[in-house]
């Protein structure tokens, strides 16, 4: 009848009141010989015993339970969470409040565990920007210290000190340019401008603005054959271009010599156009393609720096799709090449 392992405040009372109503009920008869005297006594300590100890028992689990969701709760209970303690809560069993208590466990741990990532991605960012920040400007001021030591009676090493200084001074702007640009973007005040647009043009004219770069790597910019059909898409146009600027310019600085970027576009399924920038360049691990979109993250770190480059493009690009509602991704083999892809929403059939 009764589940030893599921014992309630409610049977807990009647076997108590039950066992000690039956102690009563044949100590009485024993003594008085009157079945009729056993069974008032019975039942006289049945119904007492059993209503005394319910309430009882049900207080004291009360009051334990609810200092537990004093523990849990970490904010003052309102008028109706006072209500649930005090009206729905004793009704619960101890299993369902222990589910409850298991499940907040859970809660905290996995909050805990994000917490922890968090912190480590902050650290490793704040290190990273200072680390960012502090080549520039201690070259910067190496050159100057030089300069005024004397060096800049000598015209010719004047004119390649102060040059240098200049190039760490816009190294330093472009990296405060592109902090600004992420940090409007995570906090959702960059407004997107949608319109209409054939996105060959775009990557056509991004080819062509970057022409100086490419061709002093003789690198063959160009639309892959089968996709020179024009796709309408619907999008910030000028926050595409940001994007398409970023995805050749990293195809040019990793690109080969005398190598090729291929820009590729499918129309999906879903009403989505699939955009692909591809280079044949030094390509990127497997272990470094989940955290390439992170901020400064460098696969190389000696190397890229040396490219040049905040570090910050790629999150730009991140941000900026993600901002359009679709993603971004990367595929890569080193020694083969490397293609970053994007959707795009399609546009409609005539531009108005």
């Amino acid at each position: 009848m009764f589940d030893s392992k599921n014992y309630s405040p409610v049977k807990i009372a009647f076997l108590t009141s039950l066992v000690a109503g039956l102690l009563a009920a044949i100590a009485g008869s024993l003594g008085s010989k009157n079945i009729v005297l056993g069974a008032i006594i019975l039942l006289l300590v049945f119904f007492s015993t059993y209503f005394i100890s319910r309430y009882l028992i049900e207080k004291f689990i009360h009051r334990q339970i609810k200092l537990i969701y004093k523990f849990i709760h970490q904010t003052k209970a309102s008028k109706r969470e006072e209500f649930f303690l005090k009206k729905v809560l004793p009704k619960q069993s101890l299993e369902e409040v222990g589910e409850e208590v298991l499940q907040w466990a859970d809660q905290r741990k996995t909050e805990m565990e994000i917490l922890e990532k968090n912190e480590a991605f902050r650290k490793e960012f704040l290190q990273n920007l200072s680390h960012e920040f502090k080549t520039p400007a201690f070259a910067i001021q190496g050159y100057l210290e030089t300069l005024l030591s004397g060096a800049m009676n000598n015209p010719e090493v004047s004119q390649k000190f102060l040059s240098n200084a200049f190039k760490n001074t816009e190294r330093l702007i472009n990296l405060i340019s592109d902090l600004d640009e992420i940090t409007k973007l995570e906090s959702g005040k960059q407004e997107l401008h949608y319109q209409h647009f054939i996105i060959q043009d775009l990557v056509t004219d991004v080819y062509e603005a970057l022409t100086i770069k490419s061709e002093a790597k003789m690198i063959r910019c160009l639309i892959k054959k089968g996709c020179e059909q024009p796709i309408k898409v619907y999008a910030d146009k000028e926050k595409i271009r940001q994007v398409l600027i970023n995805l050749v310019h990293n195809a040019i600085k990793y690109g080969n010599q005398e190598g090729k970027i291929e820009a590729s576009m499918y129309k999906t399924e879903n009403n989505n156009v699939l955009v692909e920038i591809t280079d044949d360049g030094i390509g990127i691990a497997e272990e470094h393609i989940p955290r390439i979109f992170e901020r400064f993250y460098r696969t190389d770190y000696g190397r890229s720096r040396n490219i040049g480059g905040t570090g910050l493009g790629l999150a730009i690009c991140k941000h900026i799709i993600e901002a359009h509602g679709e993603f971004i991704q990367a595929r890569s083999t080193p020694g083969i090449g490397t293609t970053f892809g994007f959707t795009l929403k399609v546009g409609k059939e005539q531009l108005r």
